[in-house]
């Protein structure tokens, strides 16, 4: 089942997972356009794309990533894209491992596949790679596997403030 909703936070906010409410009532505050999409779970970014009715590329995957040193960050990358590992690790200086679903649930509250590409929600260096920017919107989960929402380029930048880079690649470069 999907609905789609537009605008102001739905009367349904009162069961939302505390992270998603969070997202919401953020975009409320900033005056964040936003399309609401209530799905059916979606654990790989191409499920995702399939039941928002969106091209893969507008896509944001937000993964936690551990450092050598014990640190997290948050890295999000266009859906259509893999992390350069080696452009990230001569940037920050360590090397980087995907964190485990347990690390993830830990620093995020959030299941692995939901995490929103807001790290500073978590206390977490965010990164963004720039292919995210080549769309004029975004899609993303805001905390649940089952509620992903559309916001503009210029309101993502907005509410992250990010590092920006390039680290990504495509599935071609990786061969």
């Amino acid at each position: 089942m999907f609905h789609l909703h537009e605008g102001k936070v739905c009367a349904e906010v009162s069961w939302l997972k505390e992270e998603a409410e969070k997202i919401l009532q953020i975009f409320q505050e900033k005056n964040v356009s936003y399309q609401l999409y209530d799905h059916s779970p979606v654990y790989t970014s191409q499920e995702a794309a399939k039941v928002r009715g969106v091209e893969l590329k507008t896509g944001c995957k937000s993964m936690v990533l551990k450092g050598k040193d014990g640190k997290f960050i948050l890295a999000n990358i266009a859906a259509d894209k893999k992390i350069d590992f080696k452009k990230l690790e001569s940037f920050l200086g360590v090397k980087l491992s995907f964190a485990t679903r347990e690390e993830v649930l830990k620093a995020t509250n959030c299941e692995s596949g939901s995490v929103p590409p807001f790290g500073k929600l978590f206390g977490l260096p965010t990164f963004l790679d720039q292919s995210v920017l080549e769309n004029d919107f975004v899609n993303f989960n805001i905390g649940l596997l089952t509620r992903s929402v559309k916001i503009s380029k210029q309101d993502l930048l907005k509410l992250m403030d990010p590092i920006i880079l390039k680290f990504s690649k495509s599935e071609s470069e990786e061969k």
